[in-house]
């Protein structure tokens, strides 16, 4: 029995010496060449264009020119990276509401508001349409939490815009109607691009929406 230990711990030493000698150099996890930012930017554009039932597995691999077990290591499971794609579109395509700063009524903050979101969504740089406010409007029942965190989103950035237009109304609920509002002229207009209404169609409808926002306060 000695002698058959000893073999083997002399056996499966020799094996990890040899393991260690063959991959010595060889990066451990992902490969180095794997961009991180680049395959999420792919894996986002595939969610925004197609939705998150209308793209497949083996698509996203196929975008992002990667294998299965990158993605794991890095993003997680089909649904964790939707989630990152979404964090990547609101930092790189969204943003905040800083530029509001520079109107100086609540008619002029409105419009900026307006006209800035029609551009961005149809501009050829992009996707067409919001990829938060037409995602996840219908899934699986297997999905309903990725489509409870989604909408959870589009709450949050509601608040954000209600917090942005609070310094040109008078009370907080008065803010909170008129994101409602605003929100919903955005999310009709995103509606609309997706079925191919041009900026300047766009524009139009913000005409007509803009006549009633002088009268908010």
């Amino acid at each position: 029995m000695i002698v058959i230990k000893q073999r083997l711990h002399f056996s499966s030493r020799s094996f990890l010496m040899i393991f260690m000698k063959k991959n010595e150099g060889r990066p451990m996890g992902r490969p180095r060449s794997f961009d991180r930012d680049a395959a999420l930017e792919s894996a986002m554009r595939l969610f925004w264009r197609h939705g998150y039932d209308g793209v497949s597995y083996q698509q996203l691999m196929e975008a992002m020119h990667v294998t299965p077990p990158t993605v794991y290591a890095a993003f997680g499971n089909k649904a964790s990276l939707y989630q990152h794609a979404l964090d990547h579109y609101y930092r790189n395509w969204v943003g905040g509401l800083s530029y509001l700063d520079a109107a100086n009524s609540l008619s002029e903050a409105a419009e900026l508001f307006l006209r800035s979101t029609a551009k961005a969504l149809v501009n050829p740089e992009g996707e067409i349409g919001c990829m938060i406010n037409v995602g996840m409007l219908a899934s699986h029942p297997d999905n309903a939490a990725l489509t409870q965190d989604v909408a959870e989103r589009r709450a949050r950035f509601q608040a954000g815009i209600a917090q942005a237009f609070r310094k040109w109304v008078p009370t907080d609920e008065d803010a909170a109607k008129l994101a409602r509002f605003l929100n919903t002229i955005l999310q009709g207009m995103s509606v609309q691009a997706r079925d191919g209404a041009t900026l300047d169609q766009l524009n139009e409808t913000i005409d007509y929406a803009l006549r009633g926002v002088g009268h908010a306060s």
